[in-house]
């Protein structure tokens, strides 16, 4: 009797541990809050892209997206969303992708890259697309200035390195690239939009890993940090992707007609920014 009183008291005192075991602390989903929208005067702005300091630039098609109309410009706007010079510089076609580099501003205008001096709005040098028909999408600059430009239409990724201009990757793996973004030394990541997925580029060996899927017109790629990135569908949508792939929604605006293009992320400010293309403004989200 006093054996069988021992037990059951064991393992009632089991079973109360077990009960009192906290569960697993689960992370808390991102959410974002609007923080500030830009007037409407932007015309179509495709790309925005933070200077480091205080400045957005802002590419505006300001027409068809393959138009060679010398329509387009790039803005600049203030960190709380002030206009602070419209057409900084002009006379451009259709921009699109901005990448930074010490005081040049690479764009891509349809077919060619431009290197502008961000001291002065000027365009230095020009770069074309091989071939017909070429139709450079995003740009990203790696820490040693290497340039990585995609082309949407080609399956193709150019490399500018040493100021030699050169196609480093082709072909129908890439699945229609457009957001491109540059990591670390070894690292490139796209945004193929024909299977909506980002997916990671070995720089050496030139092989391709599908990192996340199901993101519909993947665009713009930005780091939020410890391996974590933000990515944008065009048709409206925003995710976070973490480092093992898994990945949440932030922000779908599809059914109001509110595009989310080539984003950037101001990591100082938690501000995710959005440019809403056919809308004409840029809109900033805080990242809670």
């Amino acid at each position: 009797m006093k054996q069988f009183t021992f037990l059951s008291l064991v393992l009632i005192t089991g079973s109360s541990l077990l009960a009192l075991t906290p569960p697993p602390v689960r992370p808390k989903p991102m959410k974002l809050v609007k923080v500030w929208e830009t007037d409407t005067t932007l015309r179509t702005p495709e790309s925005v892209l933070y200077d480091g300091h205080n400045t957005l630039y802002v590419a505006n098609i300001d027409g068809k997206p393959d138009a060679l109309d010398g329509s387009g410009f790039i803005s600049k706007v203030s960190l709380d969303g002030k206009i602070e010079n419209l057409r900084w510089t002009s006379g451009l076609n259709a921009p699109k992708g901005m990448g930074l580099y010490k005081n040049k501003l690479y764009v891509t205008d349809v077919y060619r890259l431009i290197c502008i001096n961000t001291e002065n709005g000027q365009a230095e040098k020009t770069w074309d697309a091989v071939g017909k028909d070429g139709f450079l999408n995003d740009v990203t600059v790696a820490k040693d200035g290497t340039v990585y430009v995609s082309d949407n239409r080609n399956d193709k990724i150019y490399r500018l390195k040493d100021g030699k201009w050169e196609v480093f990757l082709d072909g129908e793996q890439l699945n229609k690239p457009n957001g491109v973004l540059a990591v670390g030394k070894d690292k490139l990541l796209i945004g193929s939009t024909k299977i909506g997925a980002l997916q990671s580029v070995d720089l050496a060996t030139k092989t391709l890993t599908k990192l996340a899927d199901g993101m519909a017109a993947t665009d713009g790629i930005v780091p939020e940090g410890k391996g974590n990135y933000f990515v944008s569908d065009w048709n409206g949508q925003l995710f976070h992707v973490n480092a093992d792939g898994t990945k949440e929604q932030l922000l779908d605006t599809r059914a109001e007609k509110i595009n989310s293009a080539d984003i950037d992320y101001v990591a100082k400010k938690k501000l995710l920014v959005v440019p809403t293309f056919y809308r004409n403004s840029l809109i900033a989200y805080r990242v809670e």
